[in-house]
């Protein structure tokens, strides 16, 4: 499967903002980035792993979780095979580690993701 790489995490101060990166490389033959659904996820200390926004650029879907609606907005580049999720006001609950997937279902968000990047720290001081 792919391979994703997630980067742009850091340290903001509340009401700041933030954009997060995503790369993918090593389509399979035949495979290119409009095949494939891209989506973020973040996860808290103690929480359980949220999905919060997704993009399938070929069919222009596009969904994001009521917690980031309104305040994050995710985009693609085709060119340079990248996802990326501008995140604006943010809150201190934003704090997470933040990952992205890759899917091949034509479904925004997928039933399954079977590719993930290593995640990238996200930290919202109040």
């Amino acid at each position: 499967e792919v391979q994703l790489q997630a980067s742009g995490g850091g340290l903001v101060q509340a009401g700041g903002s933030l954009t997060l990166s995503c790369t993918i490389s090593g389509y399979p033959t035949g495979r290119s980035f409009d095949d494939y659904a891209i989506g973020w996820f973040r996860q808290a200390p103690g929480k359980e792993r949220e999905g919060i926004s997704c993009i399938r650029r070929s069919e222009r879907m596009m969904y994001y979780a009521d917690s980031v609606k309104g305040r994050f907005t995710i985009s693609t580049d085709g060119a340079k095979n990248a996802v990326y999720l501008q995140m604006n006001s943010l809150k201190p609950e934003d704090t997470a580690v933040y990952y992205c997937a890759a899917a091949i279902e034509r479904l925004c968000p997928p039933h399954f993701y079977s590719s993930w990047g290593q995640g990238t720290q996200v930290t919202v001081s109040s």
